[in-house]
């Protein structure tokens, strides 16, 4: 199993540097229940179900696309396989200029019905709303998922020779392990009842803008601005009170606002690799927290 959407801000290649961290519970089975509520590509989710030993997982994000696209290869992921296939055929037969047209298309579509679904209740026309989602990220400027404050996807179409936009192994896989996953839209504090003292949680919540022009928390329609923050701040308080095992990714911002508010935690520092920038030589390793209510020996 691996991420079957392109995240900006994806964990993958930051799992060996966070499974050091991971608590001990963890590696000696004692944790029952995961959860992850802000699931975004799902990278440590996968990376855990894959590895390690846990009855149990919770997943949530606020963005109705990806509870849309989870809940679907939960339920159908064989109607979802074939409806990207047919896609992926289509899309590969076309010259550069036809492919041009028809991701814009598929764009036109997406936006113009997003009011037409409920993220809430499955419905068996998800599989053709998933599909879009799928091809958009996959063929998609940068693997960007963004939106306007609409809500409108709003990422240009990139260029790609021969993007891989079915992955039916993979999808199959991550079906296999949705079915023992319960999936919710919704606010970060909705899984507040499910966590004990056997549950680890990971958040990965919108991060702080390393600046005033790198602003990029637009995944949703929804902001995250340090009000939120300090609200998630509050909430892992709760959540450490019930003996919940707790880690939290944000960015390393140099007015130290995080570290201030997160003085009573464990705080450590991870080299990732900056993607989102349009300006490749602006791009490189960047220091991002690993905030914990645990330590590591």
């Amino acid at each position: 199993m691996k991420p079957f959407l392109k995240w900006a801000g994806g964990k993958t290649q930051l799992l060996p540097q966070l499974e050091h961290f991971f608590p001990l519970e963890l590696h000696n089975d004692t944790i029952k229940r995961y959860v992850e509520p802000f699931i975004g590509g799902g990278a440590v989710f996968f990376h855990i179900a894959r590895h390690y030993q846990v009855e149990e997982f919770y997943l949530a994000d606020i963005n109705p696309e990806l509870a849309i696209a989870y809940r679907t290869i939960q339920e159908d992921v064989e109607s979802l396989i074939r409806k990207l296939f047919q896609i992926e055929r289509k899309f590969k037969w076309l010259n550069e200029e036809e492919r041009k047209v028809y991701y814009y298309k598929i764009r036109s579509q997406f936006n113009s019905t997003r009011s037409h679904w409920d993220s809430q209740v499955y419905h068996q026309a998800w599989s053709e709303r998933t599909a879009q989602t799928i091809f958009l990220n996959r063929t998609c400027f940068n693997g960007l998922f963004r939106v306007n404050s609409k809500g409108e996807f709003n990422v240009p179409m990139g260029r790609y020779k021969n993007p891989t936009i079915c992955d039916e192994d993979n999808l199959r896989a991550i079906a296999k392990i949705l079915k023992r996953t319960k999936i919710d839209c919704g606010d970060f504090t909705e899984c507040e009842a499910l966590v004990d003292k056997s549950t680890f949680v990971y958040f990965d919540p919108p991060y702080r803008p390393l600046s005033k022009t790198a602003n990029f928390t637009s995944y949703s329609k929804n902001s995250f601005e340090d009000k939120e923050q300090l609200r998630l701040r509050d909430f892992l308080t709760r959540l450490h009170q019930k003996g919940a095992k707790l880690m939290l990714s944000n960015s390393h911002v140099q007015d130290d606002f995080l570290a201030r508010e997160y003085k009573d935690y464990y705080i450590e520092r991870v080299k990732a690799s900056r993607s989102i920038n349009s300006k490749g030589g602006k791009r490189g390793k960047i220091d991002e927290l690993l905030i914990m209510n645990y330590t590591v020996n």
